[in-house]
Order: structure tokens, then C-alpha cells, then sequence
């Protein structure tokens, strides 16, 4: 058997093992061609991670778990979100002996969230500064699309506002364009590791002039089950105020976010933007955005020219006097838009000029006017391939931006029932091509508590979505938004028998 049939079966093994649902048959040597289509078939275990959500003894957090309903999943599976574990003296974390809960000890009550049935959202809280990461695990029905959503609420001090992430599946590279280690700012990027052995990563910055030298990024150490936050201002020697942070992972893998604090504008969570690619799309700023700006990073050997473009309602439409946007190879660019929305939906695409070159990029959007202002990010994303949901939607406040860059698409929004009941709702959209939609939300009838709203592309061109979340709060307009990636709910798992027939031939 030759190196290629070995590596094959190897790969088919692995999938399998995701699955559960791939199977091994006799090679057909009729000498037909009758391979056959790879199929869909949902995931069978999920891990996501949230960060620890403040260090605010004021911030009051809402953790929001979802599974959508799926086919072909069974009906037995379970999922579960616990407090991450801090390693002790004899080697062991609180998860490993079973310390899921408050002990009774200390007094400090660990957030736990388990999921009841899928279609249903389930909630959690958790208040004050000690309010630790969390590690979960689905699997079964409740792993294919499961969505966490963390929402943060800090009244008043450094960083007050309306602070939103979503939970993510551990990796080995993120990518953090529109970080910051100016005076006003107080940066922490966040690394979580789920599983029994240690964790390795690497934190690299990058500014307007390349890699800024520093040994203290190097080799950080994640215990198993625990989480580092890690000032991003103690990396450098000098501040920098648009600055790209790259983690890699030696060893293991971690969850990454960086929470970005400013003094006087609150702050929020900066999510990883997409992988780098040619082509970007940075959607759902909000229509009353008062400045916006764009931060890119251009990680290979060559420069890249990119057009900027704003998907209106109306169309595409090119900001006066920043029409395009240079990066030079290894260096952070940024270009401030203004209020380049004017009142109406709008997303931004950047796309090459010329040759395309891998670039990350993501906005830092300002609401509201003087003392009175509130900041997000929206990181570069990928399109809803098949399904994509946003968690923790409320009766007021929630926003659903779809932008179809390309051709126009028919898209699928479904309202779930809420976490305390309620009828789940679902309307389809026409987006037309070059536009971006804030679309009127499917609320279920009957609301109570919380709901999911899930996103799924019918036919037609790609679909890019974000989901904001707002709250007024003395004058102040909170808000955050949250990009919706496709949620990898399948795997495509090949016809295994057809493929190594051709390769023993």
C-alpha cells in the first residue's frame, strides 16, 4: 500500500472520529466511475470558551447557550459550561477533582450553564470582578451550530458599557488588527486552554512601522483548564495606538480575545478577524455611527492596495478621499472614515486593486458625542455558508445586518423561542447584490426571556451577517456586535470506498 492510500485512511479515520457516522466499505473494481457526492453530516462534540468578563466589581454578566435543531443528530448528547480551574499544589485543577460549584469554602459561587434541549436558549449570570473563564463541551444533538454569547454591562468607571463576545472554539493562530497600548487605552488578551496538558503561545505585535521587539510575548504558559490574561502594554517599551496582535500556539491550543478599555470612550471585546484573505467583508456598523475607523495588516512579503467600498442599502458606495487604502508588507495602516454611514445600514468590503494579497483588518466604531460616546469593533468574517446563529436577543435593542457583497441572496432568519417560552418565528429576506439590510427581526410570539436568532442562506451569492446588541444607560448609547461566521455545524465526510479504489488502480 503505497504512502498516499495510508494517508487517506488516516484522514478518514479522523473524521470519522468527529462524526461518528463514517464507515469503511469494499472497494468498488468494476472500473466504473461512480464516485459519489461527500456527504454533510453534523459535528458530534463541540468545545467553546469564554473569557473571564471583567474586572469591573460593577459588571453584571449574562452568559446565553444555543443549539439549533438539527437532523440526523439522535437524541441522546449533553452540554455543559463550567468555571475554568486554577492549577493547585498537587497538580490538579478544579475540574479535574470535580469542584464544579461553589465548595462552600470561599464563598464565591463558580458560573455554571448547562443546556436543556436544543431549540430552547438556557441562561446564566455572573457578577462582579472574580467572575472566572469558562471551558464548555457539547456533544451529541447539542454539539452541531452550539452558540455561547457573554454580555457585559459595567455602569459606570473604566470600561462602562455594553462589552459582548462570542464564545469560540480553541485554535492554534489568531489575528487581532485594531488593539491598542495608547495612554487611554488597557488592553488584555485573553488566552484560554481546555484541555489536561499545558499550553504554549507566542503574542507578536505589530504597529505602523512592523514588529515591535519584545521577549516578554514569548513562551507564555497557559495551565490546563485555565485562562491568562495577558496587558499588552507591558510587551512594548513605547505606546502605540493602532497596533495588529498575532498569537501562535507552540504547544496545545487556547481560545484568544482581546478586551479593549478605554478611558473615556468604555470599551468592548475585539474578536479575531477572519483568516487573511484578498478580500474582506466587515459587516453591520451601525447607521448612527458618529466615527469608524479601519485597521489593516498586510502578514506577508508584499504590500497591498485595497479599494474600501461602503454596501449601502442603495448599493456600493466609495467614501470620499479614502478610496483605497495602502499597507506596506509587516505594517498596521489605518485610515479613519468618519461618519461613513450617514445614517443608513452600511458594511464595509475591501478588495484588491491589483494582485491580491492576504490581508486582516477590523473596524473600531464610536457611538454618541462627547462624554457621552461608546466604542465596539467588528473584525473582518467569513459568510454564512450553511447556518449561523447569534445568541442572547432581547425584545428591545437587537439589530440583524445581512450584506450580500456580490450577487443577491435569499436568506432564512429564525427566531427561537425564549429562554423563559414563547413561539419560535422565521421570515425570508431578498438581499440585493452590494447591499446591506438591517432587517426587520422575526420576534417570537409570546416572547419571555431571551432568544436566538439563526441565519440561513436559501440561494443566490454570499451572505455576510452581524448582530448588534444597544442599551442606553444614562445618556450613554451602549451597544456591541458580534459577527456571525458559519458555525462549522457539519463535516463533509467523503465516500471512502470510491476514493481509495481510484488511488489502488
Amino acid at each position: 500500500m503505497n504512502r498516499t492510500t495510508v494517508s487517506l485512511i488516516a484522514g478518514v479515520t479522523a473524521l470519522a472520529a468527529v462524526t461518528g457516522f463514517a464507515s469503511m466499505s469494499e472497494p468498488d473494481t468494476s472500473g466504473t466511475d461512480t464516485a459519489k457526492a461527500a456527504a454533510q453530516l453534523p459535528v458530534e462534540r463541540t468545545s467553546l470558551l469564554c473569557p473571564a468578563p471583567s474586572t469591573s466589581d460593577l459588571a453584571e454578566t449574562a452568559y446565553t447557550s444555543f443549539t439549533p435543531v438539527a437532523e440526523g443528530t439522535g437524541d441522546d448528547g449533553a452540554a455543559e459550561l463550567t468555571a475554568a480551574g486554577e492549577e493547585s499544589a498537587d497538580g490538579k485543577t478544579d475540574a479535574d477533582k470535580g469542584d464544579k460549584k461553589d465548595d462552600g469554602k470561599d464563598g464565591k459561587e463558580k458560573a455554571v450553564l448547562t443546556p436543556k434541549e436544543p431549540g430552547k436558549p438556557v441562561t446564566g449570570e455572573a457578577s462582579g470582578a472574580e467572575s472566572p473563564a469558562l471551558v464548555g463541551t457539547a456533544e451529541g444533538r447539542f454539539a452541531p451550530g452550539w452558540t455561547v454569547q457573554e454580555t457585559t454591562e459595567i455602569a459606570a468607571g473604566s470600561g462602562r458599557g455594553l462589552l459582548g463576545t462570542n464564545c469560540t472554539a480553541p485554535d492554534t493562530e489568531f489575528w487581532f488588527p485594531g488593539a491598542s497600548t495608547a495612554k487611554e487605552r488597557t488592553d488584555y488578551a485573553h488566552l484560554t486552554n481546555p484541555d489536561d496538558s499545558a499550553a504554549v503561545a507566542d503574542i507578536e505585535l505589530y504597529g505602523k512601522d512592523g514588529a515591535l521587539k519584545s521577549t516578554v510575548g514569548e513562551g507564555i504558559q497557559i495551565p490546563p483548564h485555565s485562562s491568562e490574561a495577558v496587558l499588552l502594554s507591558t510587551l512594548v517599551d513605547e505606546p502605540q495606538t493602532n497596533l495588529t496582535v498575532h498569537v501562535t500556539v507552540r504547544s496545545g491550543r487556547v481560545a484568544a480575545a482581546v478586551q479593549a478599555i478605554d478611558d473615556q470612550l468604555g470599551g468592548d471585546w475585539l474578536g479575531p478577524s477572519t483568516d487573511p484573505a484578498g478580500s474582506l467583508v466587515l459587516p453591520g456598523i451601525p447607521k448612527d455611527a458618529t466615527s469608524v475607523r479601519l485597521v489593516a495588516f498586510a502578514p506577508g512579503d508584499a504590500d497591498a492596495d485595497l479599494k474600501v467600498r461602503l454596501a449601502s442599502p442603495n448599493g456600493p458606495i466609495t467614501p470620499a478621499g479614502n478610496e483605497t487604502l495602502h499597507i506596506k508588507a509587516g505594517m498596521t495602516a489605518a485610515i479613519d472614515l468618519g461618519d461613513v454611514t450617514r445614517g443608513e445600514a452600511g458594511s464595509l468590503m475591501l478588495t484588491p486593486t491589483g494582485r491580491p494579497t492576504p490581508v486582516v483588518a477590523a473596524l473600531k466604531v464610536t457611538r454618541g458625542k462627547g462624554d457621552k460616546q461608546e466604542t465596539a469593533f467588528i473584525p473582518a468574517t467569513g459568510p454564512v455558508d450553511t447556518r449561523a446563529t447569534a445568541a442572547d436577543n432581547r425584545s428591545k435593542g437587537s439589530t440583524l445586518s445581512l450584506v450580500a457583497p456580490g450577487r443577491a441572496a435569499k436568506v432564512k432568519v429564525t427566531a427561537s423561542a425564549g429562554s423563559g417560552g414563547g413561539t419560535a418565528a422565521s421570515k425570508t429576506y431578498t438581499i440585493k447584490g452590494g447591499t446591506t439590510q438591517n432587517v426587520e427581526l422575526p420576534v417570537p410570539s409570546g416572547l419571555k426571556g431571551t432568544y436566538a436568532l439563526t441565519v440561513e442562506p436559501q440561494s443566490g451569492g454570499p451572505v455576510y451577517a452581524a448582530r448588534m446588541l444597544e442599551e442606553a444607560s444614562g445618556g450613554v448609547p451602549m451597544f456591541t456586535v458580534q459577527t456571525l461566521p458559519d458555525d462549522r455545524g457539519t463535516v463533509e465526510v467523503p465516500d471512502a470506498a470510491q476514493d481509495l479504489s481510484v488511488l489502488q488502480k
